[in-house]
């Protein structure tokens, strides 16, 4: 599979041609997903198109979903002088397959769908930001529900029209996800969303004798997911066999530990990351 992922690779010039792709995507107004599709599809290769897409290229994202299929990397020279200061002549590239499915058919996606290839700080950060807008308007309408829960219990029901249907959440579940998203550093953990870039790890524990090692994003569990990892050069290609990033980080409280509640939902099992139709549906019977 590395091999055909090459071929590809060379085949469609992605390193600088991924700004040419001609999508021009007819989205509906003012939706999270809309938003978010449109500019992860904008920056990405085609490698199997829409059945029924137009000659001009545009497509109706509306009625797709994303759905990330696996994380996939490649080595290349570094440049035609090959190595540098740090002796590396292979560097390490890392890319996302995913796929616009036709909507409600996640679990499958097997007919009419399209697939496309983004490198992976692309994906990460555009669906990471989308996660992170979801969440809020989750916690948002979480708390809201639960100071109206607070309230009913005292006997103020002078809410009135102010009130939210509250009858489908779970206050008491969604409070204290909420409250752990917001004491996350407090209860010792580092959101790994924040190691998407390769960065600097700081060496607080002094047991690296001197060694600078940085942290970043890479394909795990054979592309399945995605994880943090501890590279020995500053572009996060050497990959540091046999060290884990959380035994190298350390807050004002001392060690810390990685949380992948964001991460962990670019690459959701048999699911797509985003529907534009049913937000849309949501946004139309509230």
């Amino acid at each position: 599979m590395k091999l055909s992922l090459i071929s590809f690779l060379a085949a469609t010039g992605y390193a600088t041609a991924a700004s040419s792709n001609p999508f021009a995507p007819k989205v509906s107004a003012n939706t999270a997903a809309s938003a978010y599709t449109a500019k992860l599809v904008r920056g990405a290769k085609v490698m199997r198109s829409l059945e029924g897409q137009q000659e001009d290229g545009e497509i109706d994202l509306t009625n797709y979903s994303i759905k990330f299929e696996k994380c996939q990397f490649v080595k290349e020279f570094a440049g035609e002088e090959g190595g540098g200061e740090d002796g590396q002549f292979l560097q390490t590239k890392r890319f996302i397959i995913f796929r616009l499915c036709p909507n409600n058919s996640c679990g499958s996606c097997n007919y009419d769908f399209g697939e496309y290839l983004v490198d992976l700080e692309t994906y990460l950060q555009a669906t990471t930001e989308f996660v992170e807008q979801k969440q809020e308007a989750m916690c948002e309408t979480c708390n809201q529900c639960y100071e109206q829960a607070y309230n009913n219990d005292g006997g103020d029901d002078n809410n009135g029209d102010n009130q939210n249907d509250c009858s489908s959440i779970d206050v008491g579940t969604c409070y204290e996800e909420c409250q752990n998203i917001e004491n996350m550093e407090d209860n010792g953990y580092l959101d790994a969303s924040e190691f998407i870039e390769c960065q600097a790890l700081e060496n607080n524990n002094n047991n690296n004798n001197g060694v600078q090692y940085y942290a970043g994003a890479m394909c795990a569990s054979s592309g399945s997911r995605i994880k943090i990892g501890v590279f020995t050069d500053e572009e996060c290609s050497t990959l540091a066999e046999n060290m884990d990033v959380e035994s190298m980080l350390y807050g004002d409280n001392g060690a810390m530990k990685l949380s992948y509640h964001k991460i962990k939902s670019v690459f959701p099992e048999s699911d797509c990351v985003a529907s534009c139709l049913q937000e849309e549906e949501q946004d139309e019977n509230n």
